[in-house]
């Protein structure tokens, strides 16, 4: 058993310092129960504890790190801003070298805006859609997630498409009145909610590839029928790319499946481990933004010196060594490797990875009829994910079960939770939730990715 000694007596500390002894809800190890790892230092594909354990990293800070941990010239570049002073309240060129760097890469932003979240992405996003279009609803999906927007923390249970009800108290009825939810990849409803309310609608908001119900891809043609619909009555389409921005491709989830929203949120890898939000989109939309427009939005760090240094130097670095197909067949053959050792445990799961976005889902007994299967390593037709079949172990072909929110609750989240301590103990990172997703780094070698495999292996058998 690995010593926890001093993480124990400073999570104790920090429960009486700060609500619930963290400062974002994930950490708390609430999915997976017992107390967080307190950590000290990062340095490449390793996490180092304030025990001196190391664990291989498959959280990458929930993302943004894919160059993996205190990678040198980031670092170097963050201390060669900070000699210059942490900010400034005001223009610098740092901030026009790094919105350069995004508007050629991402084909759908003409301008961006740079903020300090994805939280506060969204929120601007989805302010600046209602202000252009001069209408009030928007349509989010149950089981994206855009951050604790208060207009967006609403869900809706199995209803068909219902106007929002809060989910967090302190979020009052009257701020979610204009919110309607609808199931991810559910065209019919879709389409009906479009005929109905088509010209009341300001945004849709979606993940074209979630991340917090576990990852999940939007298939062709819901993502295609969104940007159908929303151009056919006026609609802004917002893509939040917080999290699959540079992580499915270096030209975001929009770029690799040929689509064009008309807004997209960006956070986590543009500012290279610090705090960052960006939203961006058509020239025409983005000048309604105050001073340019009258859409008011503002921040005091927006553009902070640092962050911006740090995301300089990430995407210089990805845009000079291009690992993106190099970081998703190490996904893949992480993927594949977990579910050979599931199977020959006899443990039914399923895996589903883009790019270097994965997650293991143990399926539970209601779906052990259909065994193990996969739809990670997914072909494309003209850039959209094909989701069609995938072959069972037992023979026969069955469709990716977990497409919502609905599907994925139905997950062994128990399973998952002794997967998760047993990997632990062997120095293996995981995120501490089964609706979550693994991030793979250009730091983890194959080398780590076949041990991770063998121990997984071992855990399977003790599931």
């Amino acid at each position: 058993m690995l010593n926890h000694e001093n993480s124990h007596l400073i999570f104790n500390e920090a429960r009486n310092l700060m609500p619930g002894g963290v400062n974002s809800p994930a950490r708390a190890f609430g999915a997976v129960g017992g107390e967080p790892i307190v950590f000290d230092r990062g340095e490449g594909a390793y996490l180092y504890d304030v025990d001196g354990n190391r664990y291989l990293d498959y959280v990458q800070s929930w993302g943004p790190m894919i160059l993996g941990h205190a990678h040198p010239q980031v670092i170097a570049a963050i201390q060669s801003a900070s000699v210059k002073g942490t900010s400034f309240g005001a223009p610098t060129q740092l901030e026009n070298t790094l919105a350069k760097m995004i508007i050629d890469t991402i084909p759908s932003i003409k301008k961006i805006r740079f903020v300090n979240s994805g939280t506060e992405a969204t929120m601007s996003a989805i302010r600046l859609a209602r202000g252009f279009t001069g209408r009030k609803k928007i349509i989010k999906f149950i089981g994206n997630y855009h951050g604790h927007v208060d207009s967006l923390l609403i869900a809706a249970g199995s209803s068909a498409a219902t106007l929002g009800v809060p989910n967090s108290p302190g979020v009052t009825e009257g701020v979610v009145q204009d919110t309607i939810l609808l199931p991810y990849n559910n065209v019919e409803m879709l389409k009906d909610i479009f005929h109905h309310t088509g010209k009341e609608i300001a945004a849709v908001i979606v993940e074209p590839v979630a991340g917090n119900i576990g990852c999940v891809v939007g298939n062709s043609n819901f993502l295609y029928e969104l940007r159908h619909l929303t151009q056919e009555h006026g609609a802004i389409l917002i893509f939040d790319e917080v999290m699959s921005g540079w992580r499915v491709g270096k030209s975001g989830a929009g770029g690799r499946f040929s689509l064009t929203p008309d807004i997209t949120t960006l956070g986590k890898v543009i500012g290279g481990g610090l705090p960052v939000g960006a939203y961006g989109g058509r020239a025409d939309i983005m000048d309604n933004v105050l001073p340019a427009g009258k859409v008011f939005q503002a921040g005091t760090l927006s553009g902070n010196p640092l962050a911006m240094a740090a995301g300089i130097a990430t995407l210089k670095i990805l845009n000079e060594t291009d690992p993106f197909a190099l970081i998703e067949r190490k996904a893949a053959t992480l993927a594949e490797g977990l579910e050979d050792a599931a199977r020959e445990a006899k443990i039914p799961v399923m895996v589903e990875q883009i790019g270097s976005m994965m997650t293991l889902f143990f399926l539970t007994e209601i779906d052990k009829k259909t065994d193990l299967y996969r739809v990670s390593g997914t072909t494309f037709n003209g850039g959209i994910v094909e989701r069609s079949t995938a072959t069972s172990t037992t023979g026969g072909c069955f469709s990716s079960k977990i497409t919502d929110w609905e599907s994925a609750s139905r997950c062994n989240t128990k399973r998952y939770a002794d997967f998760f301590w047993n990997m632990l103990e062997r120095g293996f990172y995981f995120p501490c939730s089964q609706f979550e997703s693994f991030f793979m780094s250009t730091a983890i070698t194959e080398k780590e990715i076949n041990q991770t495999i063998s121990a997984a292996a071992e855990v399977f058998k003790l599931l």
